[in-house]
């Protein structure tokens, strides 16, 4: 059964697009010699720890590995720039592992928190990622100017770019996509304790859940409709540009927002 809320909305946050962890760490940029338009890292990550890639020009999407390690690959194409310009970067702190691509620059920085600095100056080298991640191992993308999409994972999943469409899923149940101009689209199943939170300004969101799900709902629209499979206990008034309510017996946050475009939350 369906229940639908016409003319939905309140605030959606802007993605953060470059945004995360702790910074430091020990570097590994790739030699001069490897350093062509195609490029390759592969390593153990352990199950519980993270691996994250930033970009800035160029899509990002992950699959399930085949076996035990992590393999990324970046393929470096431009108009006018350089490609050989554009490094590809890695650095592990703590058992987990950053991919960063990094541009001409004496001020940027491969991290993966707020260290992190990277600006192209009109560079337009764009690199597309593609990881291979294992079960267990947390996939975590910061992008700018291109599509994420993290397919079929077994791990917790947190994306985002600027311009640029986002897809989320996995089965670990715990997942955050955000977009500025772009859709996004998340299955998510398994349970999980941590706020779920699917986010962008200019385009839909449409996120799958496990049918049994509980959870404390916070959705909204300006320009659209807010559809849903689950039943809502509203919580407060009901607006015609807000549903908040609980979803089961509520527990953690789900929080799905845009401005301009639908919402919709379908059961699994």
């Amino acid at each position: 059964m369906k229940h639908l809320l016409a003319g939905t909305a309140a605030a959606a946050a802007c993605a953060a697009a470059i945004a995360a962890a702790q910074p430091g760490g020990r570097r590994s940029a790739t030699p001069e010699a490897r350093q062509g338009n195609e490029w390759t890292w592969h390593g153990a990550v352990a199950a519980g720890k993270t691996l994250e890639i930033r970009g800035i020009n160029g899509s990002i999407d992950a699959e399930p590995a085949s076996g035990s390690e992590v393999v990324v690959t970046a393929t470096k194409t431009a108009d006018h720039s350089d490609p050989a310009e554009v490094k590809l970067e890695v650095v592990q702190t703590a058992g987990n592992v950053t991919i960063c691509a990094v541009y001409p620059g004496s001020s940027n920085r491969c991290a993966s928190g707020d260290d992190y600095r990277m600006n192209t100056r009109n560079n337009d080298v764009q690199v597309r990622f593609h990881a291979q991640v294992p079960a267990g191992v947390a996939f975590t993308a910061r992008n700018v100017n291109g599509a994420v999409a993290a397919a079929g994972l077994a791990g917790p999943v947190d994306v985002g770019t600027v311009n640029g469409a986002v897809r989320v899923e996995t089965s670990a149940g715990e997942a955050r996509g955000h977009s500025v101009n772009g859709s996004v689209t998340a299955t998510v199943r398994g349970g999980g304790s941590n706020p779920l939170s699917f986010e962008t300004v200019n385009g839909g969101v449409t996120v799958s859940l496990p049918r049994d799900l509980d959870a404390d709902l916070d959705a909204a629209t300006v320009n659209g409709s807010i559809e849903t499979d689950f039943p809502v206990t509203v919580t407060g008034r009901l607006g015609r540009h807000h549903l908040k309510g609980t979803i089961g017996r509520g527990g953690r946050p789900l929080k799905i927002a845009t401005v301009n475009g639908a919402v919709r939350i379908r059961a699994l």
